[in-house]
């Protein structure tokens, strides 16, 4: 889920339908609302944030730091003032990135995942087993095959490697999914995408990767 920080409704709402055709959840927030949520809010739901997107506001270059106390998402900060000396403020401030608006959400999305390759230096992939999970969203290949899945499922897969070997709720993948505040879809979805994408990993590999215990969530490990 990608959070959008901004006084302006307009961009808040504009983004949030941009990422939605890219099939990226978001939300938006002003930043005194912005402030009071993330230094409250669960570990599950700032765990379920993809990267922070900073715009106009009073708070603008206070923000990055609070974010640091919560996430190591990336924090990427949209700039009307072509200044160098805005630009620099914005690094200095703790920014990972600074984009000129107006920025293509898929962009936004590009730098995101360059950050995160930067700050874990690791490839833009990561192997479990004969399973392969790519961080540009592309689907997954199971033994060097591409793994067709549809983008949901796709998105539960890269979650749940993304977490080997720790086991997660439902509820945080719903969050990493769909988004902290939708409720337009009903957080028992994730079980039909998951029964799902079991049944497809089974088939593919002769058993099912993905241990579920009740109350306790999901995990995908291999031995």
């Amino acid at each position: 889920m990608i959070v959008v920080v901004d006084d302006r409704a307009l961009v808040k709402d504009g983004y949030a339908s941009l990422f939605g055709r890219e099939g990226i959840p978001s939300t938006g927030f002003d930043p005194r609302e912005f402030g009071e949520w993330v230094s409250s809010a669960a570990d599950s739901d700032i765990d379920a944030v993809e990267a922070f997107l900073i715009g106009q506001g009073e708070s603008t270059f206070t923000l990055p730091r609070a974010i640091r106390d919560r996430s190591r998402a990336p924090v990427i900060a949209m700039s009307d003032t072509p200044s160098l000396e805005n630009t620099l403020a914005l690094f200095d401030c703790g920014v990972d990135d600074v984009v000129r608006k107006p920025v293509h959400p898929r962009e936004i999305l590009a730098r995101v995942a360059a950050i995160r390759r930067r700050l874990t230096a690791i490839a833009n992939f990561t192997d479990i087993g004969p399973i392969r999970v790519f961080a540009d969203g592309r689907d997954p290949e199971i033994n060097g095959e591409v793994f067709a899945l549809p983008r949901r499922e796709r998105r539960i897969l890269e979650y749940l490697v993304a977490n080997r070997g720790r086991r997660v709720s439902k509820s945080q993948i719903f969050n990493a999914i769909y988004g902290i505040f939708d409720e337009d879809v009903e957080e028992n979805v994730v079980e039909s995408h998951i029964s799902k994408l079991r049944k497809k990993l089974r088939k593919k590999l002769g058993f099912d990767p993905i241990d579920s215990k009740r109350f306790l969530g999901y995990c995908i490990d291999w031995n």
